[in-house]
């Protein structure tokens, strides 16, 4: 279906195209060139990282950075379960097995449950390979609570980053927490460079063994030479120049998705059953906000105001459906998983908006004035 309002489409003009023509015109046009040197650094620096490795997507820096602190056959993942697709998927690229854990209240790891997971794990005798937490919608997880988890147990965190970009906890910025992290810059993100992502960290050795897997494992000899199994996974030079066009609009990209949560929240605010998903806004990006609708208090479910928004050309989706849910990780003895009905529970009652910094006010009014008439007709759907 073409919706007329969509959840969030890249938001790119004359300054993304500027410097799109400046990285072709430089005849850098192959995978490497100054771009992509230059954009590494930036965002190295918005992640308050000594090092980032500009890659073809997020689930491939996760597979790297997975890959350089040794995970492998044999090793478990404590992960969040509530997650898309792509955690779990770079997890098992690697031979190892996702191990998901439930969500708390704000939709983050519970790291209650994290806790009950290692215990289990090392009373088991399994190796841990690593823990991966997810920043869901953009707000930062618990990871003062997580990294302390990880360093008692001698496991490396790597934080799955790729939908926190600009947001903070605590002061700092997202990306910066745990041995590295990973960010996405596909199509609808806070950012894009068209696809790609990155691997963030602060040791040296970790950004040049992922930097190495990234080009194929080549050795440094004049002939192709190669002593481990090595990836294609490097970013073009062109699509560094688009982030970084991106990049420097950050703020104001973030303070678009930032009205548009508040004007939600408004609207929430007068509504019964009605709440924003992730509770306090706090230090979040604001990437996609989300509607939990408890259909006791408000009278419909969140099923039927995404079938009348989707009715009138307004996109939705529900929330991520947990990966323990899913029918490829269906089984829970070689999928193992910490469970307490939280994540279940918010995608059934959980409905993502429009929330793209493209939204004109007029989309906006739109949308909101759609979700107001719907919630005061008395149509109760259980």
């Amino acid at each position: 279906m073409n919706f007329s309002i969509q959840l969030s489409v890249p938001d790119v003009g004359p300054v993304e195209e500027a410097a799109l023509l400046r990285a072709f015109r430089s005849g850098w046009v192959a995978p490497a060139g100054p771009e992509l040197d230059h954009f590494e650094a930036e965002i190295a620096a918005a992640t308050g990282r000594a090092h980032a490795v500009a890659l073809s997507s997020g689930t491939a820096a996760l597979h790297l950075a997975l890959l350089a602190h040794g995970v492998g056959p044999g090793d478990v993942v404590p992960c969040s379960s509530m997650t898309f697709a792509a955690t779990a998927n770079a997890i098992i690229y690697t031979g190892a097995r996702p191990y998901f854990i439930d969500s708390d209240g704000s939709g983050n790891m519970d790291v209650g449950l994290l806790a009950s997971a290692l215990s289990q794990l090392s009373g088991q005798g399994h190796r841990v390979g690593a823990i991966v937490p997810v920043d869901l919608l953009g707000k930062v997880a618990d990871y003062p609570a997580i990294c302390a988890l990880g360093a008692a147990y001698g496991v490396p965190v790597i934080a799955d980053a790729a939908e926190s970009l600009g947001a903070t906890l605590a002061g700092r910025p997202a990306g910066s927490f745990g041995a590295a992290a990973i960010l996405s810059f596909n199509g609808n993100k806070i950012i894009t460079s068209s696809g790609g992502g990155a691997l963030v960290c602060d040791d040296p050795d970790i950004a040049a063994r992922a930097r190495y897997l990234a080009t194929q494992a080549r050795q440094p000899v004049p002939h192709y030479e190669h002593i481990d199994v090595g990836f294609n996974y490097r970013l073009s030079n062109l699509l560094a120049a688009l982030g970084r066009a991106q990049l420097g609009r950050l703020p104001e990209l973030l303070a678009a998705r930032r009205s548009i949560r508040a004007q939600y929240r408004t609207l929430c605010g007068g509504h019964d059953g009605m709440e924003i998903f992730g509770g306090d806004d706090g230090g979040d990006n604001c990437w996609l906000t989300a509607l939990v609708i408890d259909p006791a208090r408000a009278g419909f479910n969140a099923a039927a105001l995404g079938a009348h928004l989707r009715s009138r050309g307004i996109e939705t989706r529900p929330l991520w459906k947990p990966m323990h849910l899913q029918p490829v990780f269906a089984d829970p003895v070689q999928y193992p998983r910490q469970t307490n009905g939280t994540s279940e529970a918010f995608f059934k009652n959980g409905l993502t908006l429009p929330s793209g910094s493209t939204l004109t006010s007029e989309q906006r009014r739109t949308v909101l004035q759609e979700i107001e008439s719907f919630s005061r007709v008395d149509q109760f759907v259980a």
